[in-house]
């Protein structure tokens, strides 16, 4: 039997972060007397890594030390700001324990820092079921390069053809199509029209299947 699997990124895509992740780079910024715009976040924050987040707003590019202690600024904020308000979007937990029932590998793929996957994962307890856990540690090259997504297949010994990838952003998406990786648009932060050509789109995981997976890995899907 051929081994498939599902991997999944984690903001937008898990839980609705992106507007939390907003909150605290409102934080960061104004304390640099700065103040981008939702619109300037939804172009240059939302599934970009934080270096090219910091060297964006910032003007210049942030590495070394510096960004390891603006990192661990910023997500701190997040961090505080989002404990008390973690919930998974609608169906994620039925349809990743209907994905095991069927025998599916899992995943999980971030561009943000382990100690975020690790709070989210520790409140909903799914990190038992992902047989691959992948942050922005875990790879020297982040989103759009299909790093994370071609050593998730590796970790899960499955074939990139064999894998379907849950995705929000443009740069995700790309990661995920560059990997030879099927892929589902999550429409929590963009528009169809705002990602690159996805198998299949959701809003949510209400009424998502294994069937749908097994579809769409076939080519046979028409959604």
């Amino acid at each position: 039997m051929v081994q498939k699997a599902v991997i999944f990124d984690m903001d937008g895509v898990i839980c609705h972060t992106n507007p939390y992740h907003s909150q605290a780079f409102k934080v960061f910024f104004a304390k640099r007397n700065l103040a981008p715009t939702e619109d300037e976040f939804a172009k240059h924050m939302y599934g970009k890594s934080n270096k090219y987040i910091f060297s964006h707003f910032l003007g210049r590019e942030i590495v070394g030390d510096e960004f390891i202690e603006l990192e661990n600024e910023k997500e701190g904020l997040f961090r505080e700001i989002y404990r008390d308000a973690i919930i998974p979007i609608d169906g994620f937990v039925p349809f990743l324990d209907a994905l095991k029932d069927a025998g599916y590998k899992t995943g999980v793929a971030t561009s943000a820092p382990f100690a975020n996957l690790d709070l989210i994962m520790g409140k909903l307890g799914f990190k038992p079921k992902m047989e691959s856990v992948m942050a922005s540690e875990h790879v020297t090259k982040h989103k759009p390069d299909p790093e994370v997504y071609l050593v998730s297949a590796k970790n899960l010994t499955v074939s990139p053809e064999q894998c379907v990838v849950f995705e929000d952003s443009y740069s995700g998406v790309t990661a995920a199509l560059n990997a030879g990786m099927r892929v589902v648009g999550v429409l929590s932060s963009h528009t169809k029209n705002e990602l690159p050509p996805c198998d299949h789109y959701i809003e949510d995981y209400c009424g998502l299947t294994p069937s749908t997976i097994s579809h769409i890995l076939s080519g046979k899907s028409s959604f």
